[in-house]
């Protein structure tokens, strides 16, 4: 272990929380993890950074009992532990909450925080459930609403709820991935305030993130993966971002300069391919999710959409490909004004999409790689011709896919879901940028990337731009949105209060719209 620094000094003598010896987890073809070693100390917020399949997720899946190692050990307060289920680990005091939340969503927050706990009591009135959930939110600086339904939450408030349950179950060492890829700048905040208290106690937090500037700000020390091995554990008052994105990847990452126009660019369009007018749509509850939205989308441009989450950006994104209906209003593409179309119409027009959550929405989790990848393709040549589906070609096309995507597969045959969240997502965007002649819808495209694998993807959305597609970039990260935007809309509560050039932005203007303030002549 390498001195600390005046950041974060282990006490003489303290002993680690959680070890983690010689780990080692093999799949068909994959090293995941080898000889892997790590020491979390009480007290301490412990980053894991790795890109993309380095073996973060698999490390944590180990600790938490979802899989066994295959080699080495994992010790708990001194003693070797060997966890059979997450249940057996969450009693040795290790939680963890995953970047897909499992709640109920018919359930309220008290319900969700007590269902399954061994600690809920067997008579108890909905009354008394919200009173223990309030007085567990005061303990653990976690604002909920204890009698509030999770469909009814944003995504923030959902991830709070998730903690909370980890933590009532008297978690001493508590694993968050990518905890705020979900969040806003000030629920962020929120979040870490409450981190920095549950360390304080003599706590531990695992970080796993992609984002290098907060990884330094919340952490103490961090820990890099690259090919299922630990290269390196550092103190976070010693790193630059440059240094740790070189450890990630074993090179220098040169960032792609992604605000200019290249020479060869295709010119923005006068006309536009994609118009919403007067647009309104429900939510799922039958709530009204959209109102009165006046959009246009040109060919050869970036079209951001800013807005803190859960203010219409999932019904947006779904209007515009064809996957929800639309209760009044126009959607025009091409000058042709689109009545009872479905998503199948919208990707034969050219529109392709990258939804939000990419396990559920963008992929089939259960099939194979190979059926996941042609999906878009699956009944035009070469895939399938006269009727007859061509497993040959099928396979021909998933790999050429994977390929561009610059996603390595050692089978094409395993069901999807057992690749990394940043592979299957690059492998979804390559997917859709092959249907997207017209127009691509990318939701949320970077959430859960790594800094690598977060330039190739916004490479991906600039080379589409670049060769005349039309872009609608849906982000809550608003300098991704400066960097690449043309015109940046700002969503607030299903409307849209502005749109600003990207020539003369001024954030402190988009911070109120975002908050649903229009800006006035007089304010400026």
């Amino acid at each position: 272990m390498s001195e600390p620094s005046s950041r974060y000094a282990i006490p003489a003598g303290t002993a680690p929380l959680v070890q983690l010896r010689r780990i080692g987890k093999y799949f068909p073809g994959v090293i995941a993890n080898e000889d892997v070693d790590i020491e979390v100390m009480p007290g301490e917020i412990h980053a894991l950074l790795g890109e993309n399949g380095a073996g973060k997720s698999t490390l944590m899946n180990i600790l938490t009992g979802i899989y066994q190692p295959d080699a080495g050990e994992i010790i708990i307060d001194g003693y070797a532990q060997q966890f059979a289920s997450p249940v057996q680990a969450i009693a040795a005091g290790i939680g963890m909450v995953h970047q897909h939340f499992k709640l109920v969503q018919a359930f309220t927050v008290a319900e969700n925080i007590h269902l399954g706990w061994n600690e809920t009591p067997w008579r108890a009135s909905a009354r008394a459930l919200e009173a223990r959930t309030a007085a567990l939110a005061q303990k653990y600086n976690l604002q909920v609403r204890p009698d509030a339904r999770i469909s009814e939450l944003s995504t923030g408030e959902q991830q709070r709820v998730e903690i909370l349950r980890v933590l009532a179950r008297q978690a001493r060492v508590l694993i968050l991935d990518e905890p705020t890829a979900v969040l806003t700048p000030a629920e962020a905040r929120q979040l870490f305030k409450a981190l920095r208290d549950f360390a304080s106690r003599g706590n531990a937090v695992i970080f796993i993130s992609h984002k290098l500037d907060e990884v330094l700000e919340i952490s103490d020390r961090i820990s890099i993966l690259r090919g299922g091995r630990k290269v390196a554990t550092e103190h976070a008052a010693d790193c630059t971002p440059a240094k740790l994105a070189r450890l990630m990847v074993g090179r220098d990452i040169v960032l792609a300069d992604m605000r200019g126009r290249h020479v060869d660019a295709a010119p923005i369009s006068q006309q536009p391919v994609l118009s919403l007018e007067q647009v309104f749509a429900l939510n799922d509850d039958g709530g009204k999710a959209l109102h009165g939205i006046d959009l246009t989308v040109h060919a050869g441009e970036i079209v951001g959409i800013a807005g803190v989450a859960g203010n219409g950006q999932r019904e947006l994104s779904q209007v515009l490909t064809g996957t929800r209906a639309i209760s009044a209003g126009r959607i025009i593409i091409d000058s042709e004004t689109i009545t009872n179309a479905d998503a199948a119409d919208f990707v034969a027009r050219g529109i392709g999409h990258i939804p939000e959550d990419r396990l559920h929405s963008g992929l089939a989790p259960g099939l194979s790689v190979t059926a996941n990848a042609v999906m878009r393709e699956y009944g035009i040549p070469p895939v399938t011709v006269r009727g007859l589906y061509n497993p040959r070609a099928a396979g021909s096309l998933a790999k050429k896919i994977a390929a561009v995507a610059e996603v390595t597969i050692p089978d094409f045959g395993m069901p999807i879901r057992n690749l990394s969240g940043g592979n299957q997502q690059r492998l979804v965007a390559r997917r859709e940028m092959r249907v997207a002649a017209k127009i691509l819808i990318a939701a949320y495209p970077s959430r859960g990337l790594d800094v690598g694998a977060i330039n190739t993807m916004l490479r991906y959305i600039v080379e589409l731009r670049d060769a005349g597609a039309g872009i609608v970039l849906i982000s809550e990260e608003l300098e991704e949105l400066l960097n690449l935007s043309d015109r940046i809309a700002v969503l607030y509560e299903g409307k849209i209060m502005g749109i600003v050039e990207n020539t003369a932005v001024d954030i402190e203007e988009i911070g109120l719209l975002m908050g649903g303030r229009r800006i006035l002549s007089e304010d400026r």
